[in-house]
């Protein structure tokens, strides 16, 4: 049986509540420190209230604890795990070997994609000393997602959807060695999204793009493909995204995976309830810089966002006419008052604007045509352009309401003077102690009514069967059907907290799969240093942001490649010759590009 599990992201309690609501089978959130995204921290009691939301649902809550942990740290972040263990939290998300030497509770432990989980080998020791979740990195591609399933048994996640690092994740020092601020502790200045202009070796300038900026993942067509070959969570980018972006995003991922499970009998969610959306999910409608499968199916050209790392949305069609600030659209998208359009110029410039009136022409048939806009300014757009939809405001204000339900299938029974209420698994009853009278007339068909009165609660039931010859004022009834509810949402709750899977840290005899640790493997506390002395690991070098390494070494390392991008990559054929090294200039940030071609990766210096 294979179990599937969506995990979205949480900026908050209220977010991730929404998550569970739309269709996630568990969602990943931040506590107050500790976490890779620093601005999206939150209370322990707000992680309890999601946690004991999500349990009702048998859904999982997993909290961020994976930033490197310096020395003065460690006691805060056992206290942190022990809270959190207590709380009721399912796993946490980490990064800090030296996490498994704390005095912590057997908190189950998920490895970050900061781990660089790129190799057999390394997902095999993260099984072996306990992980029971390795989140793999984005990089990896189909045939190493399939080795790897094929040669473990530990449950393998991967990033399906949202924005995507240019580095190796874990790998990445340019925040902070050019801002001072470390991506490794949750406060990334976000240096690959900049304008760069490339210069080769002499000065000649080669272009100013968004050269590090890449387009979103978007593994959308490959849900049942991934599935196939081993892939068990499917993870959504996302923990500073707001909640529109949140319920679009996981409605549209439940609906692949649901579609996907209908056509294989020995695959099901790993959560209970069915999610009911009131609206129809689209990708393309909350931020979104256009969709790259990345390295899934090995290296292409199409994974980055030269001209742009804004959102870009949806392609709805191009422009035919201009007049001042009215232009004509030949589109079969129906435009509103107040979306917000966009789209390159001549010279690759990107550019928004909003319209201020919209007017939908439509064909003989009923078919949308064109829509001639009148925007809020003049807009230098030219007859040809091709437009894109940011902003859908009918969208938006929808994503404001609420849009989704989700039930838990129930049967009810009422024999005698006991209604007996059942998930499947937990049975709940509920007698009715009042004096018994005969009923004058048959009840059944009321009581049934008044049992089906589930409103808003977790629960829809599939099965209702009343069968008592007694008299029953239907208020008593009522408070019944309450009672033996409220019970079991709080047998569900518990069961889910019962059930926990727990850590337990095993092969310390296990050899780590490297000889040596170099800064890259960000180890900053004597206690991640211990980890990996006792895994045979004898010369162990400290993190970037404690050594700050005053030798050139890499900030960055990418396989996206620059030298593949321009046709320079002599690996593919490529015609393309520049005077080496390339310089990477954006105001007073100087970066050399190195090209380990061997290993395919391209290593960014800095100056």
């Amino acid at each position: 049986m294979k179990i599937i599990e969506l995990l979205s992201p949480a900026k908050t309690a209220d977010i991730g509540i929404e998550a569970i609501l739309h269709g996630a089978d568990a969602v990943y959130i931040g506590a107050s420190d500790f976490g890779a995204r620093k601005a999206a921290g939150n209370s322990l009691e707000d992680i309890s209230r999601l946690v004991n939301f999500a349990h009702i649902y048998n859904a999982k809550v997993y909290v961020t604890v994976n930033t490197i942990v310096k020395e003065k740290e460690i006691a805060d972040v056992q206290k942190l795990i022990s809270d959190l263990y207590n709380i009721g939290v399912d796993a946490l998300i980490v990064q800090d070997f030296g996490i498994l030497k704390m005095d912590i509770p057997p908190i189950a432990l998920h490895a970050s994609t900061q781990m660089h989980n790129t190799t057999l080998e390394k997902v095999k020791f993260l099984e072996d000393i306990g992980f029971s979740q390795v989140v793999l990195a984005r990089e990896c591609t189909k045939t190493d997602i399939e080795n790897i399933s094929k040669n473990t048994n530990v449950k393998l996640e991967t990033f399906v959807h949202g924005a995507l690092c240019v580095s190796y994740s874990g790998r990445c020092y340019a925040s902070e060695a050019l801002c001072g601020r470390s991506a490794n502790r949750g406060e990334c200045a976000q240096i690959c999204r900049l304008p760069f202009q490339l210069q080769d070796a002499h000065g000649h300038n080669l272009g100013t793009k968004h050269w590090l900026s890449l387009k979103d993942m978007d593994h959308s067509d490959d849900i049942e493909e991934m599935i196939s070959i081993g892939v068990t969570s499917f993870k959504i980018e996302g923990r500073l995204k707001d909640a529109d972006y949140v319920k679009n995003v996981t409605a549209y991922y439940n609906n692949l995976i649901n579609k996907a499970i209908l056509k294989h009998s020995d695959w099901r969610r790993e959560s209970d309830g069915k999610s009911v959306i009131t609206f129809t999910p689209n990708k393309y409608k909350t931020f979104f810089r256009g969709g790259t499968n990345y390295f899934y199916n090995g290296r292409n050209n199409s994974i980055y966002s030269p001209y742009t790392p804004k959102s870009i949305g949806e392609y709805i069609g191009n422009v035919t006419t201009i007049k001042g600030k009215t232009i004509e659209i030949i589109t079969e998208t129906e435009l509103h008052n107040g979306d917000g359009l966009c789209f390159f110029d001549q010279n690759n410039q990107f550019y928004g604007f909003r319209i201020n009136t919209a007017t939908n022409k439509v064909s003989k048939n009923g078919k949308l045509i064109s829509c001639v806009c009148e925007t809020f300014e003049p807009v230098n757009v030219t007859i040809g352009c091709d437009i894109y939809r940011n902003y859908d405001i009918k969208f938006s204000a929808l994503l404001d309401k609420p849009t989704a339900t989700r039930k838990i299938d129930i049967s009810l029974k009422f024999e005698y003077s006991t209604l007996i209420v059942s998930d499947g698994n937990i049975e709940i009853r509920q007698t009715i102690d009042i004096e018994k009278q005969i009923a004058q007339k048959n009840q059944n068909d009321n009581i049934k009514a008044q049992l089906l009165k589930l409103g808003d609660t977790p629960y829809s039931a599939v099965s209702v069967i009343v069968d008592t010859p007694l008299f029953f004022p239907m208020n008593v009834i009522a408070v019944a059907r309450r009672a033996a509810l409220s019970n079991l949402t709080e047998r569900r709750v518990a069961s889910a907290l019962e059930n926990r899977k727990l850590f337990k840290l095993s092969g310390k005899d296990k050899k780590f799969p490297i000889d040596r640790a170099d800064y890259t493997e960000n180890i900053a506390n004597h206690l991640a240093r211990e980890f990996y002395n006792e895994h045979g690991v004898s010369n162990v070098a400290e993190a970037f942001e404690v050594s700050k390494p005053l030798d050139a070494v890499p900030i960055m390392y990418c396989r996206h490649c620059i030298r593949y991008m321009t046709g320079a990559c002599k690996k593919n054929s490529g015609t393309q010759n520049f005077d080496e090294p390339l310089y990477l200039i954006h105001k007073n940030y100087y970066l050399r590009l190195e090209f380990d071609c061997k290993n395919c990766i391209m290593k960014v210096y800095q100056g």
